[in-house]
């Protein structure tokens, strides 16, 4: 059995960092992939999917050059050079990991399946290791209810819909959330009809009802069906076409389509890696329980990433990474709930969110104050023909500290950062409102959009 100071069973954004730093402190790390470098990210999650949405942008703004007073011609998409451009931006982000790891002197790069033998101890085909720190960073993937009828269609995934290189001639999606949306938009610009089925009674349940209604305006007003309601969802051949149940209050009771994207939620890539057999607890979900510190219930052993449950995205797994690291390596104590939440919806306009929604700070008890205005508001967002959507900011009433954000509009994906770093730096709102601003920017408009608020 081979002994390293780290081992490190993953390489999503959390891995390479944790293996990096270890190995450039003079430790033996051990670095485990069972499949592709770079993880979610860089495979089958923000890069690929970035990089189609981009594409299907360029096809939306080409179709309305005639707005600027450009003649732009007839638009046409060819999915095989989309997939292949993803692909080589996917492939050089993964050959970049792979390639990192592999150079980064005292440590070992191994692929195959880990699994726990012992509460350190870890299989990895013949191979047999143990290790002073387990770090675990195996991501998740998509989820695959037990929907009545799944076996009688032919299923897309969020993995999967990536190896399209033909456009579809109708997608459903089932979900009506963060991957059903984008996909859902991005092949209705390169021109699928689209239709997309949730089960709830708006879309985003987790975002404010002014959001959802928004995101409905923006994306019926580009072609796409929205199916809401839908509490029975079944599926059914139809002369070799998949046809969805749906069962709503109001249109027909069934889709047929040509392709099926189902987008219902992310699982826990953990019930394969013996976890019982280090006696390490997992919730009820399959998520690996971790404390602030992301160490579980086995003394030597991390949880990091979308395996945690402690956060599902990108940022939130670096940055569990640079918890880690801090605390074990740097003598400086940093904890999950130091963090603000914060993500974005990458549709077109996209959300950029910080902080808590109206809900939650009614839920709080908080004494609030709120502003919002509409991007038409926004002389960049007219400038560029782009002036859907709205920015709200929430700040509490008594410590006049910002209490969350929602930015749904060209360039909100950035501007919120504006406003969240300010939040990191607990400093009042008014930090911002007298700050002077370049025009014309979206960013600008945050002095002004303050200068509106009223009780919540």
């Amino acid at each position: 059995m081979k002994h390293y100071d780290a081992i490190v069973i993953g390489t999503g954004q959390a891995g390479p960092y944790v293996a990096y730093r270890f190995a450039t402190a003079g430790m033996k790390v051990a670095a485990i992939e069972r499949h592709l470098f770079g993880g979610t990210c860089v495979n089958t999650g923000c890069i690929p999917t970035k990089t189609i949405i981009a594409s299907a942008y360029a096809a939306h703004l080409a179709r309305r050059a005639a707005v600027f007073g450009v003649d732009a011609g007839p638009v046409r998409v060819d999915m095989a050079r989309v997939k292949a451009r993803k692909d080589e931006i996917s492939g050089q982000s993964r050959t970049g990991v792979e390639s990192g790891l592999r150079g980064l002197a005292n440590c070992t790069v191994m692929q195959g399946h880990a699994r726990f033998t012992g509460p350190r101890e870890i299989a990895v085909g013949d191979e047999r290791l143990s290790g002073d720190r387990i770090f675990i960073n195996v991501g998740g993937r998509a989820l695959v209810p037990p929907l009545p009828g799944l076996d009688s269609v032919s299923l897309l995934t969020n993995t999967s819909v990536l190896d399209l290189d033909v456009l579809p001639e109708h997608l459903i999606v089932i979900g009506g959330s963060y991957i059903g949306l984008e996909f859902g938009q991005a092949f209705r610009r390169f021109g699928s009809e689209v239709t997309i089925v949730e089960m709830a009674d708006r879309l985003i349940r987790r975002e404010d009802p002014d959001v959802s209604d928004a995101v409905k305006g923006i994306l019926e007003a580009e072609g796409i069906h929205l199916r809401l309601n839908a509490k029975c969802i079944g599926f059914h051949d139809v002369n070799g076409r998949p046809g969805a149940n749906v069962d709503c209050e109001a249109g027909p009771p069934a889709v047929v389509g040509s392709h099926v994207l189902l987008a219902v939620g992310r699982r826990p890539n953990t019930d394969d890696l013996g976890l019982d057999r280090a006696g390490i607890v997992t919730d009820s979900h399959g998520y690996i329980v971790v404390n602030d510190a992301l160490q579980t219930n086995v003394e030597g052993v991390w949880a990091l990433g979308d395996c945690n449950g402690r956060g599902a995205f990108t940022h939130t797994s670096y940055n569990d990474a640079e918890i880690v690291v801090a605390n074990l390596l740097e003598n400086d104590p940093r904890r999950v709930t130091d963090r603000i939440i914060t993500y974005g919806l990458f549709i077109d306009p996209p959300l950029g969110r910080a902080g808590m929604t109206d809900a939650e700070i009614k839920a709080s008890g908080r004494r609030a104050l709120v502003a919002k205005r509409p991007m038409t508001k926004v002389k960049r967002a007219v400038e560029k023909g782009e002036s859907q959507g709205f920015m709200k900011i929430a700040v509490d009433a008594d410590s006049r500290e910002i209490l969350g954000a929602a930015i749904l509009g060209v360039g909100g994906d950035e501007v919120i950062h504006t406003i969240l770093d300010v939040m990191y730096a607990r400093q009042p709102y008014t930090l911002i409102q007298r700050a002077m601003h370049i025009h014309p920017t979206v960013s600008e408009l945050l002095p002004t959009l303050l200068g509106d608020l009223a009780p919540m």
